[in-house]
C-alpha cells in the first residue's frame, strides 16, 4: 500500500475510533447519516462519491477529498472521470481550488501506484 494512502487510512481509523468511543449520540448519528447517504439508492455509489468529491473540493477539505477519491477509485471511477469531476469542482469553486486539485491528483497517483504494486 502506498505510504500516503496507508498513513491517511491509519490516521482516519484511529481518530474515528476515538471520536466514536466518546459515545456521543449526536456524533454517532452524524457518522451514521454520512455512511447511509453514500449507500446505493436512486443514484449509484459511484455517482454519489463523485458528487461528494465535488463538494469536498469546493469546500477545500483535503481529508474529505482523499476519502472520496479512494472510495471512488474502489468503485471503478477512472482517472478521466476523476479529472472531469475535479474540473467541475474547480470551475464551481474557482482558482482557489487548484492547490486541492494538485493534492487530489497526487493522492490519485498514490492509489494507482498501490493498485499496481498488489
Amino acid at each position: 500500500m502506498s505510504q500516503k494512502v496507508q498513513e491517511f487510512n491509519e490516521y482516519r481509523s484511529k481518530m474515528n475510533e476515538k471520536i466514536l468511543g466518546s459515545d456521543n449520540k449526536v456524533i454517532k448519528r452524524i457518522f451514521n447519516l454520512d455512511t447511509n447517504a453514500y449507500a446505493e439508492g436512486h443514484l449509484s455509489v459511484k455517482t454519489k462519491e463523485l458528487l461528494g468529491l465535488v463538494a469536498s473540493a469546493v469546500l477545500r477539505c483535503d481529508d474529505c477529498i482523499a476519502y472520496h477519491l479512494e472510495t471512488a477509485y474502489k468503485n471503478g471511477v477512472t482517472k478521466e472521470e476523476m479529472m472531469e469531476t475535479m474540473s467541475i469542482a474547480t470551475l464551481v469553486g474557482g482558482t482557489i481550488v487548484i492547490p486541492h486539485l494538485r493534492r487530489a491528483v497526487e493522492f490519485w497517483e498514490a492509489l494507482e501506484e498501490e493498485n499496481t504494486n498488489v
